[in-house]
């Protein structure tokens, strides 16, 4: 599968920490920093420029602004003492900003700006410190770095999921064999599961058995880039109808069609990871029952080995296990915690990265134990390295082995209909 680079989007981004004085600054009359030379870096140093800029904060589940304005880098002295300074607009999304919030300056390529403001040490943050590369912590003074060819990241799944976050739809280099694809569904969007079947038959070198952290993975992204290239061409068609009433302009049709686009790409989303990680259990003949009850009409997604030993009081409980599925987390993980009584730990599959160290040290807390994909392990390794030595003890990985290591990790209910063999592959690396 082809993929763009981060250089298609960013020359460079700089961000820092904000200090009291300067969340203040962006709240008030002021409305300026002074610069630096990492900002210098980023902007160059000519008399005066104004930058188209898209102004977006990130709080916390649900929680987003956006507003586009523009930023201002000026020369407010002349040489040879001259000396530059960022001056934002009034805006809701600078006075949204608080003390030890973290503010990203991201170049776009085509020379225009973005600054987003996200809470300190949370999921986003670490989300964009991955994304564009940068590895030390924010600190109170701006750090820039140059995006290139030679550095940009790869846009695989993790990348395209943040840029989404951002209101960034990457451009898809297979369009024209994705449309093949899809064609004969024509306009009218078929079954999840019919979708993710084809997403899996469409990727015949992918194999669960060999490799079931990738496949899952390249599944999931495989049936994002069929369901986005489906919704553009009936998004499309319905723009072309127009939203006309009796009253002219259809608005409140507008309205709800754009709600209806974003809850069905929610909730594919969900079904779709949950539709191939029975196909990823299935290639190796893992026993499970799918959303079946266990305590007060609660159904976890996934039950091994099935709903019958759960109900049989004989059955040792340290043999069960349940699992947890989830496209993204935001604070939508408690809700398994009373999924299955029986099952004192936990699992949750999730493919968010950069779950921050206050999420992470509440599920350990409450003893649900995380499970990823590898392709995102580094990003939590990464949080933990810097901000949170315990965040990987939490995090599991897509590695679930039979026997003596499976009954000692609490993963001996996933009994294969042979008794032995991988469940899957793989292990967490250790942060170093």
């Amino acid at each position: 599968m082809r993929r763009g680079l981060l250089s298609d989007y960013f020359d460079g981004v700089a961000v820092k920490r904000l200090s009291a004085v300067e969340a203040n600054i962006l709240r008030s009359n002021q409305h300026e920093f002074n610069s630096s030379k990492q900002l210098k870096s980023l902007l160059g140093t000519p008399a005066r420029v104004q930058y188209q800029t898209m102004f977006i904060w990130i709080g916390g589940e649900q929680e987003a602004l956006s507003e586009e304005g523009f930023l201002t880098w000026y020369q407010s002295r002349k040489p040879p003492r001259s000396e530059h300074r960022l001056y934002f607009p009034t805006n809701a999304v600078c006075e949204a900003a608080a003390e030890g919030d973290v503010l990203f300056i991201a170049r776009r390529t085509d020379n225009t700006l973005m600054a987003i403001i996200v809470p300190g040490d949370s999921t986003i943050q670490n989300q964009l410190l991955w994304l564009f590369g940068l590895e030390e912590q924010p600190a109170l003074q701006f750090e820039a770095l140059e995006i290139s060819k030679d550095n940009a990241a790869e846009l695989d799944f993790t990348a395209r999921y943040i840029l989404d976050e951002l209101g960034i739809e990457v451009e898809e280099p297979e369009a024209d064999r994705l449309d093949t694809l899809i064609e004969k569904f024509g306009l009218v969007f078929p079954p999840t599961r019919v979708l993710s079947e084809l997403a899996r038959t469409s990727l015949p070198d992918v194999s669960a058995a060999d490799d079931p952290d990738t496949a899952l993975v390249a599944w999931v992204d495989r049936e994002e880039q069929l369901f986005r290239r489906l919704e553009r061409h009936v998004v499309a068609d319905r723009i072309k109808s127009g939203f006309h009433s009796d009253e002219g302009t259809d608005v409140d049709g507008f309205m709800g069609f754009s709600k209806s686009v974003q809850n069905r790409r929610k909730k594919r989303a969900g079904l779709a990871l949950e539709h191939h990680l029975e196909a990823v259990f299935s290639a190796h003949a893992v026993r499970f029952d799918r959303e079946v009850e266990t305590e007060n009409r609660n159904k976890p997604d996934f039950l091994f080995p099935s709903q019958e030993e759960y109900r049989n009081p004989a059955f040792p409980s340290a043999r069960l296990t349940m699992l947890g599925s989830k496209s993204t987390l935001k604070d939508r993980w408690r809700q398994v915690l009373s999924e299955a009584h029986r099952i004192r730990e936990k699992h949750l599959l999730t493919l968010e990265p950069g779950i921050s160290e206050n999420q992470t040290s509440e599920m350990r807390a409450k003893q649900l134990r995380l499970v990823l994909p590898k392709s995102l392990h580094s990003t939590y390794c990464q949080t933990a390295r810097k901000v949170a030595p315990r965040s990987a003890s939490n995090v599991a990985p897509l590695s679930m082995l039979h026997g003596e290591e499976a009954a000692r990790r609490s993963w001996s209910g996933l009994r294969s209909r042979a008794g032995s063999g991988s469940v899957v592959c793989g292990e967490l690396r250790a942060c170093s």
